[in-house]
């Protein structure tokens, strides 16, 4: 069911700045709907399928962000980053209004998918251990990929500060130097942590898919971000 709002407060929940900077590009005519330039801030709007122009640039309403980051090497998740960039500074200026963050983590150093919205009960839900989510990585490794590296894997290795060993769910050789790993722990650098328990080391980590969203579906080059739509939301749900 569609919402009505003065169009300041809609460009405002959309991240474009204080009620009051909105006012002013609305009196400025930056804001436009359908080709007409919107003078009056008060002007009550329906958000269901609402599209404005801001700067000549158009944007779509949304209640909530749901966005696929192919992250690349060298970015930081995190909102005050501290060593290199924040993935945020990927992602146009006023989502960080919005305070999108990731949910979850990857290292700086890893590439590949991450999730980010500004959706609380959905960071709470995707975090969550309990949901059981999976999680797909290709690891590149410093020596050659052994049935036996597999194996272990696959049997648990004992981590440090781990109360029992952690297993992968599927495990799988992709090349002599590149292996597939599936987990649904999350725990912290677990699988550089895991190939250094199993007396390898990494060298390289992609996250490639999380549950059923694939990173190489979405077509996004490193650094590209998408919105997610609901078909896509839904495949990040526990089978």
């Amino acid at each position: 069911m569609a919402s009505k709002f003065s169009l300041d407060r809609i460009l405002q929940s959309q991240g474009f700045g204080t009620r009051k900077y909105c006012r002013g590009l609305i009196d400025d005519g930056e804001v436009s709907i359908g080709g007409e330039i919107i003078g009056d801030y008060r002007l009550g709007m329906d958000t269901d399928h609402l599209i404005f122009n801001i700067f000549g640039e158009e944007w779509t309403y949304r209640e909530h962000l749901y966005i696929a980051l192919n992250k690349p090497a060298n970015f930081e998740c995190s909102r005050k980053p501290s060593h290199h960039p924040g993935v945020l500074t990927l992602l146009p200026e006023q989502f960080s209004w919005r305070d999108v963050q990731p949910v979850g983590r990857l290292d700086h150093d890893t590439t590949g998918l991450l999730l980010m919205s500004d959706d609380g009960p959905f960071i709470h839900a995707q975090s969550s251990p309990k949901r059981h989510i999976p999680k797909v990585y290709a690891a590149t490794t410093h020596d050659t990929v052994t049935p036996e590296l597999v194996e272990r894997l696959l049997s648990g290795v004992q981590l440090h500060d781990e109360p029992g060993p952690l297993a992968a769910i599927t495990c799988k050789k992709l090349g002599d130097h590149q292996l597939e790993i599936v987990l649904e722990q999350g725990k912290y650098h677990q699988v550089k942590r895991m190939l250094a328990a199993a007396d390898n080391h990494c060298v390289a980590l992609q996250r490639v898919a999380i549950g059923g969203l694939i990173l190489e579906a979405l077509d996004l080059d490193e650094g590209e971000w998408c919105y997610l739509d609901a078909e896509q939301l839904a495949l990040l749900v526990p089978a």
